[in-house]
């Protein structure tokens, strides 16, 4: 096992887990920095390059965890690996941002969902070579067909 330590740390507009959107149709589009720690400066070498990134961080406000529940985007119960819910047995999360400039240390970004001062564990861009339409949504997709008939 692995002891994880922050990167950085995110500057978010969401002080409390209650401000992030949630649900079916919940958009991430508020602007955040992953503030990145001096010595991991030279890891930012060539970033500006990729539009997107998948940020690694620690759900560090989230006590215990559920191996099953009801997410707030369905009436069902779902298992945790399923989800998205913060209520892990390892609280380790994961976002795709859009990554607008760098400044130094700072990597402006959109589309957060974390919380101010979220400890960030890694950084990667965004590679995808799976074709749009092969992708499955599972569960999300018959819940959303499901709120779309009513």
């Amino acid at each position: 096992m692995f002891t994880p330590r922050p990167i950085g740390f995110v500057s978010s507009p969401y002080k409390n887990p209650g401000e992030v959107p949630r649900g079916l149709g919940a958009q991430h589009s508020a602007e955040g920095i992953l503030q990145i720690l001096p010595e991991f400066d030279a890891g930012l070498t060539d970033i500006e390059g990729f539009s997107h990134l998948i940020v690694v961080w620690e759900f560090d406000r989230s006590q215990g965890f559920e191996l099953t529940g009801t997410p707030p985007s369905d009436n069902r119960s779902h298992g945790v690996f399923a989800t998205r819910s913060p209520l892990r047995p390892n609280p380790i999360a994961l976002t795709t941002v859009e990554l607008r400039r760098r400044e130094g240390l700072n990597l402006h970004v959109r589309g957060v969902d974390m919380l101010d001062g979220t400890p960030i564990l890694d950084i990667k861009p965004y590679l995808s070579s799976i074709p749009e339409e092969k992708l499955r949504r599972g569960w999300l997709a018959e819940a959303e067909a499901r709120k779309n008939s009513r």
